[in-house]
């Protein structure tokens, strides 16, 4: 169990080990569930995306070369089954 330390204005902080485990990069939001017998849930909030969060996210990442729908989508396989695996 980790420890916290609440401060005199009732904020707390949360140490590397404990974001990197949550998967919480910097920016991003937490989410907390008041539970009962005054226990929380603590995880990383996840953002309703759109397909506009999507431009730009392969540039500078095709050394120029113009992807097609099937290079795509073998990309989008591999990274899935890639995530998987871990």
């Amino acid at each position: 169990m980790i420890p916290l330390i609440v401060t005199p204005f009732g904020q707390l902080t949360l140490f590397k080990e404990v974001l990197r485990h949550l998967g919480i990069q910097p920016g991003e939001k937490i989410e907390i569930d008041l539970l009962p017998d005054g226990r929380a849930q603590l995880r990383a909030a996840v953002g309703k995306r759109t397909f506009r969060d999507l431009h730009g996210l392969l540039k500078d990442q095709t050394n120029g070369r113009v992807l097609t729908l099937e290079a795509l989508n073998d990309a989008i396989a591999e990274a899935g089954a890639e995530a998987g695996r871990g």
